[in-house]
């Protein structure tokens, strides 16, 4: 089993979220975590294969959290957050940004040691 690490604030942003939000996406983690891919994953696009976002909605509104599988040495949360947008499907922009940083953070993380 790999060992999953959180970005920058990542972790204290999960803790933030609703409780029955924080279950599926730790049950999610964990599934990624024995090799499978979870039901309400999907590829987060514009980030090469590997990058992905788990989408949880429930009555508090959509939450996301995207991480990274394809590094070496374990699974990167990179980002965890509360969809604002009431139209549309897309990632806002400034998540997009934030996780690409987080990814560079991530592979860097990945080569140290």
């Amino acid at each position: 089993m790999r060992d999953v690490v959180f970005v920058a604030h990542s972790q204290k942003d999960l803790r933030r979220l609703p409780r029955g939000v924080q279950r599926a996406i730790g049950f999610a983690l964990h599934e990624v975590q024995i090799g499978q891919l979870p039901s309400y994953a999907k590829p987060l696009h514009g980030f090469g294969s590997g990058v992905f976002e788990i989408a949880v909605e429930n009555r508090d509104g959509a939450f996301r959290a995207a991480y990274v599988i394809r590094l070496r040495k374990a699974i990167y949360v990179l980002h965890v957050f509360q969809k604002k947008s009431k139209t549309g499907i897309a990632t806002p922009k400034p998540d997009l940004n934030l996780i690409a940083e987080r990814l560079k953070r991530a592979e860097e993380l990945d080569k140290d040691g």
